[in-house]
């Protein structure tokens, strides 16, 4: 089942006299949508009250709720004991999804920092490696491990890393950020067959199941020279990426990934016009 629907909580949402993230799935349900994407980014803090509360709406109002690890994960680290606070927060990040009733944790893999990129992708997979290892021997290889393409020149996760970092585990699936895709490539995602290079490229790598639960973030962004600036709104007539081409790759292929909305401060209805728009066709 294909889902939509926003990280965080819109502008919008609190606009209305909301005030906790409790009140989120029903909101969203009212809104027509039927996921939720909670960020850990700056840091998890939590209470497992809390998150089985919002969980439990959540299953009330069938609204799949994710979670997005914290921002400064990085597996090229040099610093084992760096490496090993990112092996934490990763499998913190997954009780926690797990005591919202949800089983996808989002993460960003890397930076290059010093390092030539070879050497810093090899040092993830390698950590990345170690990773899987914790994740089965923690029993928790029943949720889904989702590493994140990025959108900054220097930051480890062009679609083709992603995609290789998945195979060292069926529990890895891809988060394919579309709108990262589209700032460190300078705006390169146009057409259909754009899109639909990136699909093929999950397919040969990692099969058509596992490209077909894929996460996706989806905005448009500002970018430099060194990609990403900053995340935009759908009003944005400047930067791109257009949804409705990738739209057209999702049906074609018959994907059935959760679709989550990083708009700055529009997202929900941002996610609402992409389920309008995927509908439409």
């Amino acid at each position: 089942m294909i889902r939509f629907g926003p990280s965080g909580n819109s502008t919008r949402f609190y606009d209305e006299g909301h005030v906790s993230s409790v009140d989120a799935p029903k909101w969203l349900a009212d809104q027509g949508l039927n996921a939720y994407e909670y960020s850990f980014g700056r840091g998890i803090n939590i209470s497992d009250e809390k998150a089985a509360a919002i969980g439990e709406l959540g299953k009330t109002f069938d609204v799949a709720i994710s979670v997005h690890a914290p921002y400064y994960i990085n597996f090229a680290n040099p610093s084992d004991d760096m490496a090993e606070k990112s092996f934490a927060y990763v499998l913190r990040s997954c009780q926690k999804a797990r005591a919202f009733g949800g089983n996808r944790v989002v993460f960003h893999p890397a930076a290059q920092g010093k390092m030539t990129r070879s050497e810093a992708v090899e040092l993830t997979k390698k950590r990345l490696q170690t990773l899987s290892r914790l994740i089965v021997e923690n029993k928790m290889d029943d949720c889904l491990f989702c590493p994140e393409t990025m959108g900054k020149i220097n930051q480890i996760g062009t679609v083709e890393e992603v995609a290789e970092f998945c195979k060292i585990a069926d529990f890895f699936v891809p988060t394919v950020d579309f709108g990262h895709v589209n700032a460190r490539t300078y705006g390169s995602l146009k057409t259909e067959e754009d899109f639909e290079q990136i699909v093929r490229c999950l397919v040969n790598s990692i099969g058509i199941e596992r490209t077909s639960m894929m996460h996706i973030h989806f905005s448009k962004i500002e970018y430099s020279a060194g990609g990403e600036v900053r995340h935009l709104t759908f009003a944005d007539t400047v930067f791109g990426p257009q949804f409705e081409p990738l739209a057209r790759v999702l049906k074609k292929y018959d994907l059935q990934p959760v679709i989550i909305c990083e708009s700055d401060g529009t997202q929900a209805d941002d996610a609402l016009q992409m389920k309008q728009i995927y509908d439409s066709i």
